[in-house]
């Protein structure tokens, strides 16, 4: 028998594995629905995996209120990774937060699988599309394991559950995508989306140097976790002047603790007291901050999608990925995108373009945007 160091499994582990697998496969195979009656089951248990990135998570939410209006008695669980746990807690309707963990040790992967099926769900939506989401899926012991189309998945995601949506194409907005689920499982078009936030008291934790502004601000994300979105740093520079000179507003910069390099560097620049460094706070903060906010402006990022689930407009900079899909909900018209033949590419780096898309958005134009923002 061999045995590696570290948590790896030996020959008779591995064959265990084969089996699962082989056993998995078959369970798979089956392609049967489950049609819910809800008068019949008033209270399905739904998981729905999601587990990140935080864009997807926050457009996401929005299944929880319409799932919840024609299946009062539900109990919904979200799976999703630590770090945007905070965030799943503050939805007023969401029963239970089961965290994933992202290191792969054999220990978490039997806890969590111990977590699942103690659940005894009836409901998965599987909003991932890849194979871990797809995985975990299949162990939560649902009837019905719903997916994305088999065109539109990952990795043989699509082999994991049992239900499928229609395939759609880059045209649809992520957010229609996502409503596809509520879809399959019967429920009517959503009139109107509903996030969860609307009784979140941001007042309570808002950072003193927000409470003590005066006037109304702007908050501004300093990037995203693709190098191909973030705007070049001339441009937010001459950006924040506009709005400290023309609009006479307080400036909020947001973002994580990769981008507060840059927001320090901004700051000393424009040397006022009206701009407020704030990139490194709480997931929690960040929320509060955006539902203050008269307007936000930035990539096409999480902050950006968070900023309209607590109904503030927010002016978004496009360059490797396409409006249409991405745009934040409700705030379309507030796109701003230049036309390069390269658009979009889906490249996390450039392929030798110097991020040209991006670099060519003007700060005049998002200045424009971010007026017609504040006009709503």
């Amino acid at each position: 028998m061999k045995h590696r160091q570290n948590g790896t499994v030996s020959d008779d582990q591995a064959g265990q594995f084969q089996k699962s697998f082989i056993w998995m496969y078959l369970e798979l195979t089956k392609d049967q629905t489950y049609p819910i009656n809800p008068d019949k089951v008033p209270s399905p248990a739904i998981l729905i995996i999601l587990m990140g990135s935080l864009g997807d998570i926050i457009r996401a939410l929005c299944l929880i209120c319409h799932l919840k209006s024609h299946w009062p008695q539900s109990r919904i669980s979200w799976l999703v990774e630590a770090r945007w746990a905070e965030l799943i807690r503050l939805h007023r309707q969401i029963d239970k937060v089961i965290i994933f963990r992202r290191e792969w040790r054999a220990s978490a992967l039997w806890q969590l699988c111990k977590e699942l099926s103690q659940q005894d769900f009836d409901i998965t939506l599987d909003l991932q599309r890849i194979f871990k989401s797809g995985l975990f899926s299949l162990l939560s012991g649902a009837k019905r394991r719903i997916g994305v189309h088999r065109n539109n998945a990952k990795e043989l995601n699509w082999l994991f559950n049992n239900e499928h949506i229609s395939y759609v194409d880059d045209n649809l907005s992520k957010l229609s995508h996502y409503l596809k689920f509520t879809e399959q499982l019967g429920l009517p078009a959503a009139t109107a989306l509903d996030f969860g936030f609307d009784r979140f008291d941001g007042n309570k934790i808002l950072p003193t140097a927000v409470v003590e502004i005066q006037n109304s601000f702007i908050a501004v994300v300093m990037g995203s976790s693709w190098e191909t979105k973030d705007w070049y740093f001339e441009g937010y520079c001459r950006l924040v002047q506009q709005i400290l000179s023309f609009l006479k507003r307080d400036v909020v910069l947001l973002g994580d603790s990769s981008q507060s390099p840059a927001a320090r560097r901004l700051s000393k620049n424009m040397d006022s007291h009206k701009v407020i460094d704030l990139t490194g706070n709480s997931l929690v903060e960040m929320t509060a901050v955006l539902k203050a906010a008269a307007a936000g402006v930035g990539p096409d990022s999480g902050p950006g999608h968070l900023a309209a689930a607590v109904g503030t407009p927010y002016v978004t900079l496009f360059g490797p990925t396409p409006p249409g899909r991405h745009a934040p909900y409700g705030c379309d018209h507030l796109v701003v995108q230049t036309e390069k033949d390269c658009i979009p590419c889906y490249k996390k780096r450039c392929p030798g373009r110097n991020r040209e898309c991006m670099y060519d958005i003007d700060p005049e134009r998002v200045m424009g945007k971010l007026i017609k923002a504040l006009k709503r």
